[in-house]
């Protein structure tokens, strides 16, 4: 291997997004490894490590001050918690009903954002390596802070190195998260084009529905990058770097609303223009301009100049070339679906002008309004307004709050029932299977078990293999940082690691061996009462609240109509309400997809309205490309006199439509099936006389398309509430 191709792929592997954390994870395992060797005291080896990995999982993404301030709460939390368990053991009435009490206020802090809901998971998650290591001493509590002492020492040690790194490497996940967004905006793109298949009978359906879930992960991507983006920005102005990174989040963001516009039914497209070569031109250049969303991805994680190729500016005149063709030969039934081609034409047109902006972020002009919504608690009272809201037995959080308690004391009253050697692990089993829904809790239960028992086969395996303590504890510090590059993405693999990690070092200490059954055993036990709590306690059935979901969906839609239509009134500016109102539209497209791939894990009974839930997203994702596309013109004008026609009339009733069918589906009240006076409005809307401006024409099709959606909508939503239980 030449030594530019050997520097290729270290950049390449610097530049994934888990091999920093893997690093961290590495230096901090194989330094509290060392010092336990050089102090002959393994025996501080399973807190020290436990701890550690405590730490990690409270990790999220942050400025090094914003990680120096979470880390110190975090440390807080876990010495309160460390000693309370010491202090509390010997009193099992009292302890349950303090475990009881932790969890449940720990997992109400999920409410505050995603940074105090890790720090409560770890906190919980540390509480219960605290009991084991009480269990370890046969229940003794003489020195209470020994143990305690030694797991937050070893959180710190993680914690100091997360910190230092963040100062290092402060925009390196700044970095990953957009090339993420960029390769997930690729892969929209790639299936976007295969709609512009110019074959009969295609199954538009399917592909649309494909499309919507590959939404759902540009939307996951979007809001991500826009939460490590604001991290570095906070209050303050960007610095350069950070600017540049903040152009290319908005330029992802007009991209996905360009991407996601559609501008007529692709049926009837490939229906009129089946003979002709045009769609393939649409589709190849669609192709290409995904293909080269991803390089743009690979330059931004490789840090390496973004050029985007000019031979796609020669596809585009060949499109051109290619609709002139058929203009020219004048047929009547063509007209409007030209029209409709040429809209696409210079969407693509301008996709094309921003991929080609990409080259050089830093000559984009500054966005008007560059403000990103910080949905983080800003005061005390901020965060007591968010747990209000959460207390009441409606919200999905609530229930799981008052179900994890249930779940963890069963486990507890298990442990003392029959007490098993390192009985302790049946909680930790259930704390980590136990999941708000039951789809996610059934997931997290199979990938546990099995990992489990991959873990103790291979574990079994190779306590044969290499009896020399020294190989142990290599294998043990490989195991961990397995366990934290997988344990998102690849549950059961990472599980199987973790199980091996704690073989390994309880074998350093005493006897491995003696874990295998009571492990096998507990993680059988802690996961049956996980997935029990989740099915007879307060179960959160997705089905029973598809209406709510799809209620969501519609009225953001509605929301994001209403601006835009605003812009058309007073002129394109992507203001701060702008974006949020397409954001929403976007997120709750999205849930709505995550909803429906949790109810198909559902037992039968609770996923009968599936399929009506599928259709729905088809048709809502279709709505909201109308939308994109109608969002997509915005800096056409519109003549003062139409206004009134199009934006405060066509418009406002639009809007008014989809309020109306939401708050049908949300309150699972009668919505009608048919109505006279949208089938009206369609028509007037479609009948455009020849004479009438381009701008105005774009503008009523996509009107006319969406007002289309909403017939099959009331159908649908009509549907559900007839078979909703009452």
């Amino acid at each position: 291997m030449s030594s530019s191709s050997f520097s290729q792929s270290l950049r390449r592997l610097w530049a994934l997004d888990k091999f920093s954390y893997a690093i961290r994870v590495l230096i901090a395992l194989t330094g509290s490894m060392l010092l336990c060797w050089y102090q002959d005291e393994m025996s501080l080896l399973i807190p020290l490590f436990l701890g550690i990995i405590a730490s990690a999982l409270a990790e999220t993404d942050d400025s090094w001050q914003g990680r120096l301030n979470a880390l110190a709460v975090t440390l807080v939390c876990f010495t309160v918690a460390a000693l309370s368990v010491e202090l509390l053991f010997p009193y099992p009435l009292i302890f349950v009903c303090a475990l009881a009490l932790a969890s449940f206020a720990l997992t109400m802090l999920g409410a505050l954002g995603e940074r105090y809901g890790a720090i409560a998971s770890a906190t919980l998650i540390l509480s219960v390596y605290t009991m084991i290591g009480v269990d370890q001493r046969g229940g003794e509590v003489s020195d209470f802070w020994h143990e305690p002492l030694l797991l937050v020492a070893g959180a710190a040690w993680y914690g100091l190195l997360s910190v230092l790194w963040q100062a290092l490497f402060s925009n390196q996940p700044v970095q990953q998260s957009l090339a993420r967004l960029f390769r997930e905006l690729g892969r929209y793109l790639k299936l976007k084009a295969t709609l512009f298949e110019p074959i009969r009978q295609l199954d538009v359906e399917a592909r649309r529905l494909e499309l919507a879930q590959q939404n759902g992960r540009v939307v996951a991507a979007l809001n991500a990058a826009k939460e490590i983006i604001l991290h570095r920005v906070g209050n303050g102005r960007p610095g350069s770097k950070v600017s540049r990174y903040l152009k290319l989040y908005f330029l992802a963001q007009d991209i996905h609303e360009r991407a996601s516009s559609s501008h007529y039914p692709y049926n009837a497209l490939t229906e009129a223009f089946f003979h002709s070569d045009v769609l393939f031109r649409c589709q190849r250049l669609l192709r290409q301009q995904g293909v080269a969303c991803q390089q743009l991805s690979e330059s931004i994680q490789l840090r390496q100049p973004f050029i985007y190729d000019s031979g796609f500016t020669q596809a585009l005149e060949d499109l051109n070339a290619s609709l002139e063709h058929l203009r020219m030969q004048s047929n009547p039934a063509w007209r409007g679906l030209l029209r409709s081609l040429r809209a696409l034409a210079a969407n693509l047109a301008t996709l094309d002008r921003l991929l080609s902006d990409a080259s050089n972020p830093d000559n984009l002009a500054d966005a008007s309004d560059s403000s990103l919504l910080d949905r983080s608690p800003r005061n005390l009272a901020d965060v007591w307004n968010r747990l209000r809201q959460q207390l009441t037995p409606t919200s999905l959080l609530f229930r799981h709050a008052l179900r994890l308690p249930l779940a963890l004391s069963i486990g507890y009253g298990m442990v003392h029932l029959i007490h098993p050697t390192q009985g302790y692990w049946i909680i930790l089993t259930t704390l980590f299977v136990c999941q708000p829904n039951y789809g996610a809790t059934r997931r997290k239960l199979v990938q546990r078990i099995i990992g489990t028992g991959i873990g103790l086969t291979v574990g079994w395996a190779l306590f044969d293999l290499f009896p020399s303590p020294i190989i142990q504890s290599l294998f043990a510090v490989a195991a961990g940082v397995v366990f934290f590059v997988n344990r998102t993405t690849r549950y059961t693999l990472a599980t199987a690691a973790i199980t091996l990690m704690v073989l390994f070092c309880f074998n350093q200490v005493g006897d491995g061996y003696g874990l295998f059954l009571p492990r096998l055993f507990d993680t059988l036990v802690g996961s049956l009462i996980a997935i029990l709590a989740v099915f007879l306690f307060l179960p959160d059935w997705q089905g029973r609240r598809l209406n709510k979901v799809l209620a969501n969906t519609l009225s953001c839609n509605s929301t994001y109509l209403r601006q835009i239509m605003q812009q058309y009134a007073q002129g394109k500016r992507d203001d701060l309400a702008y974006r949020l109102a397409r954001r929403n539209a976007h997120n709750a497209d999205a849930a709505l997809s995550t909803t429906l791939a949790n109810m198909l894990m559902e037992p039968g009974h609770f996923r009968k309205e599936a399929d009506v839930g599928f259709r729905f997203l088809v048709l809502s994702h279709t709505l909201l490309s109308y939308l994109s596309g109608l969002g997509a013109h915005r800096e056409t004008t519109l003549p003062t006199d139409v206004h009134e026609q199009l934006i405060d009339g066509a418009g406002a009733s639009l809007a008014n439509s989809l309020d109306e069918i939401a708050e049908g589906l949300a309150s699972k009240l009668p919505v009608a099936i048919h109505s006279d006076a949208e089938e009206a409005l369609a028509i007037a809307l479609e009948q455009m006389p020849e004479e009438l401006e381009e701008n105005q024409r774009l503008v009523q099709t996509q009107l006319a398309l969406i007002c289309r959606q909403l017939g099959p909508l009331r159908t649908l939503a009509a549907h559900l509430i007839k078979d909703a239980p009452a």
